[in-house]
């Protein structure tokens, strides 16, 4: 399992929460999402044979987040 975290500007609703954590949970490959509202933060665990934390960052900056770094583990 790899790990990545992606750091987004600062999230405005809890609803911003539910969305992206529940459109990376249906992504395959992707075991885990936790995001953390207060420092707008995502946090992935994924299968790297399957996707990679690329394509993560592209679902997320497609929903209309803007991604200012990340980083893989």
């Amino acid at each position: 399992m790899a790990k990545a975290e992606f750091q987004l500007e600062p999230l405005t609703c809890p609803t911003c929460v539910k969305k992206i954590e529940s459109t990376l949970t249906k992504a395959k490959g992707v075991d885990s999402v936790k995001v953390l509202f207060s420092s707008s933060k995502v946090k992935t665990e994924f299968d790297d044979t399957q996707t990679n934390a690329e394509k993560l960052k592209l679902t997320i900056e497609n929903l209309g987040y803007s991604v200012l770094t990340s980083k893989v583990s």
